[in-house]
């Protein structure tokens, strides 16, 4: 028997390549240079990648920065980055007319370029969060090096830029990519103060119209969501109202609680005990705890002892 029969492959005819063609004529879904010219998802990945390393320059590297190199290495990366990002937003702004100049894309990148320092400091305030808030961690470095929060909030800090500047779908895939690295779904949008802390982060989602301010502490499992979805008279989502809520100054939320509604406002100082559901707001100082349930605890020796058989002779 010939190696072609014991490995036989699909004939051209079964590869259904006309009924594909088809969809994409019917649904769309596809992106094409004269038409849309959408950004693109893996150098907007790579691009996230850079702006760690701008960022935090030497622990995002494969081996530390060479002494006396930082000046030079920092320019290159940043021309490099500055050239590949504005690629991407000139492509979202143009979207639906990618020939037409906009006059959007260099206002943006120069405001972009302008507020890495600011990000960077503020990055150094939710280390420091971090290293309080922690008992178990001992340096900054190993909360830069291990802590997925870090890498959350860097990519929404600097995703927040761009949205405020009106660059389109480029920070939800910035956000969307620290989400798939980190577990941590924070949106471009949301406005998140000074002295940040996720512990543990796995499952945390903030919403886009969050506002949360300073000295904020949350573990994993917190959902800061919209509590429903308005609709206008033809059954169309109403865009761009105020969902999510807000949480003051100096506010923990113990992990797994859902605080939802963009009326809610969780006062200052307050703490949310966990697994608590909440959808309207409460004062500040306040502690919000569920209450205990009827639990039994049995003497498991004891349990047996009872479950085992009697024997007589």
């Amino acid at each position: 028997m010939s190696a072609r029969s014991q490995n036989p492959t699909l004939a051209f005819s079964d590869w259904h390549l006309p009924e594909l063609l088809a969809s994409y004529e019917r649904f769309g879904g596809f992106n094409e240079h004269s038409s849309t010219n959408l950004p693109s998802k893996g150098a907007v990945s790579k691009i996230c990648e850079d702006l760690l390393q701008l960022l935090f320059p030497g622990f995002h590297d494969t081996d530390a920065l060479v002494d006396g190199t930082l000046a030079q290495v920092t320019a290159e990366r940043m021309l490099s980055v500055v050239r590949r990002l504005q690629e991407q937003v000139r492509k979202s702004v143009r979207i639906g007319d990618p020939k037409t100049p906009t006059g959007k894309t260099v206002p943006i990148m120069k405001k972009f370029v302008r507020a890495i320092p600011a990000v960077r400091e503020l990055l150094k305030h939710d280390v420091e969060a971090a290293l309080d808030g922690d008992p178990s961690v001992r340096l900054q470095e190993e909360i830069i090096l291990s802590f997925p929060f870090v890498e959350a909030i860097a990519i929404q800090r600097l995703a927040h830029r761009l949205y405020k500047e009106g660059a389109l779908i480029i920070p939800r895939m910035m956000t969307e990519w620290a989400h798939a690295r980190t577990g941590i779904d924070i949106h471009p949008g949301a406005s998140i103060g000074t002295h940040f802390f996720i512990d543990h982060g796995t499952g945390v989602v903030i919403g886009e119209t969050c506002k949360i301010g300073n000295h904020v502490k949350l573990y994993h499992g917190v959902t800061l969501g919209a509590r429903s979805f308005a609709k206008d008279d033809s059954g169309q989502l109403i865009k761009g109202t105020k969902r999510h809520p807000n949480v003051e100054d100096h506010v923990t939320i113990y992990p797994n609680s859902t605080i939802l509604g963009g009326e809610t406002t969780i006062g200052e100082g307050s703490t949310i005990g966990a697994n608590v559901f909440l959808m309207h707001s409460i004062p500040p100082n306040s502690l919000v705890v569920t209450k205990e349930a009827g639990l039994e605890i049995m003497d498991k020796n004891a349990k047996k002892k009872k479950a085992a058989p009697e024997f007589s002779i």
